[in-house]
């Protein structure tokens, strides 16, 4: 597979070969999705929590006589059949949301990804990456004469201006390459992958 190589103005100068086995992958939709899903279920926390109905506020007192109403009988106002009542299964602040996923699994969700990515045109090779300060308008000038408004850029080496640079920018996210995610991937509409990530891809996915 070979991918463009960009340069500071978003032009595509050359072509760099890429590894088969991490951007040459058959898009597996069942495992991609998967992968994405596990991912958003274990970055959640599980802080919310409901009261059932020894919790609620309410009275002991029986609301209505037994007999003779014509309604269905009742003992107190906390029954989870009435409004203002208990939950039956209420969260808990430790329910646990994670989902498993095998190594093996991971990285071949991650290089389907990739691969997918490759055949789209939404992956793109630099050289390098970097700015002079830590200026959030010195890389988002860089962007704008790239013409990318949507970016992930992963990076083999982030110096502290790249990254005090970066981090205020909405649309942009740049991380080294074991952090990259596959939801971060899907997301951004470009991916800017510099030449000593590849090789990093290459032996975390291939």
């Amino acid at each position: 597979m070979q991918l463009e190589l960009l340069n500071e103005q978003g032009q595509a100068t050359s072509k760099v070969d890429a590894p088969d086995t991490v951007f040459a992958r058959d898009y597996n939709e069942a495992l991609v999705h998967q992968i994405v899903v596990a991912f958003q279920a274990n970055a959640r926390q599980g802080t919310r929590a409901q009261l059932d109905r020894g919790e609620v506020k309410h009275s002991t007192k029986k609301p209505f006589r037994q007999k003779g109403t014509g309604r269905a009988r009742a003992g107190m106002t906390s029954s989870p059949l009435w409004r203002g009542g208990g939950r039956i299964f209420p969260n808990r602040p430790d329910e646990n949301f994670s989902q498993k996923v095998n190594k093996k699994m991971y990285r071949a969700g991650m290089a389907a990804i990739l691969s997918q990515l490759a055949r789209d045109g939404r992956i793109a090779v630099v050289d390098s990456l970097s700015v002079d300060a830590p200026k959030t308008r010195l890389l988002a000038a860089k962007f704008k004469a790239m013409g990318l408004d949507s970016v992930m850029v992963i990076a083999d080496q982030i110096d502290d201006n790249l990254a005090l640079a970066s981090r205020n920018l909405a649309n942009v996210l740049v991380v080294e390459p074991r952090y990259a995610d596959p939801l971060s991937l899907v997301f951004y509409k470009k991916v800017l992958v510099t030449k000593g990530a590849i090789e990093q891809l290459k032996e975390m996915y291939a």
